[in-house]
């Protein structure tokens, strides 16, 4: 099967259930595996696609999602295109894992997304430490956008030992006032900056921040880098995000 995988996670998904050569294009963002990566064509970014050049490639099947707002036009010109289509669209853990095995399915690699949702569940498991930290995950720094209600975030941030504040907020994100940060009182604040690298985050553009100094992450100087590869891509890697949490949890708890 000839298939263009539109997404990062959607390409680390692929390549984890063994099925590599059978890419034949990627987006311009994935670049996980490397190896992989780096001998495919890349033919945009989210909603610069070039779909004629997808075309182009003849896939059988085209791996896209909607989890970049502005996606559904990019599905939309695929399919008016004939190609077959496969959105992912994960709101929590579970739909993490219900989309690696449809892309098991679809490539014929079932019992390889079985055993790799097997592995991630018991690479992760809930933690119980008595404290709840509350913990505001980044994903812009200006405006401050942060997970809400559909968001596997919360999720794996509760199985760290921590919570989001605005687990309950509509949406899959929302964008943060200073008065709610204040008012949450979030004891850590995670950089996770979509589309920046890890080696691009300044912590003192969140310390500086004016009216946050009252903020206990701020006070306690817990402004903590995780690599948005590791918590915005919903596939394999979410276990090593997952990691990175708990390590953030247990710096709150031991300050």
């Amino acid at each position: 099967m000839r298939v263009f995988s539109h997404t990062c996670s959607n390409t680390e998904i692929v390549c984890a259930l063994g099925a590599a050569d059978q890419l034949v294009g990627v987006d311009t963002d994935s670049d996980h595996p490397a190896n992989v990566v780096a001998k495919l064509p890349k033919l945009g970014r989210d909603l610069e696609l070039d779909v004629a050049a997808v075309c182009a490639l003849e896939p059988d099947l085209v791996l896209s999602s909607l989890t970049v707002p502005g996606h559904e036009r990019i599905v939309s010109a695929l399919r008016e295109r004939g190609l077959q289509v496969y959105v992912a669209d994960p709101q929590s853990l579970d739909d993490v894992y219900g989309d690696i095995l449809a892309i098991g399915r679809l490539l014929e690699r079932l019992q390889a997304a079985q055993v790799l949702v097997a592995e991630m569940q018991q690479a992760m498991p809930e933690r119980l430490l008595g404290q709840r930290p509350p913990v505001l995950v980044e994903w812009w720094p200006k405006p401050v956008i942060a997970p809400a209600a559909a968001s596997w975030v919360n999720q794996l941030l509760w199985k760290a030992g921590g919570c989001n504040p605005w687990a309950q907020a509509e949406g899959k994100s929302l964008q943060l006032e200073t008065e709610a940060v204040l008012e949450a009182a979030p004891q850590a604040i995670v950089m996770s900056w979509c589309g920046v690298k890890v080696d691009k985050y300044r912590p003192q553009q969140v310390l500086k921040r004016e009216g946050w100094e009252q903020v206990p992450a701020v006070r306690g100087q817990r402004v903590l880098p995780i690599s948005e590869e590791f918590l915005g891509r919903p596939g394999p890697r979410l276990v090593q995000g997952y990691r990175a949490l708990c390590a953030v949890v247990d710096e709150c708890l031991t300050a």
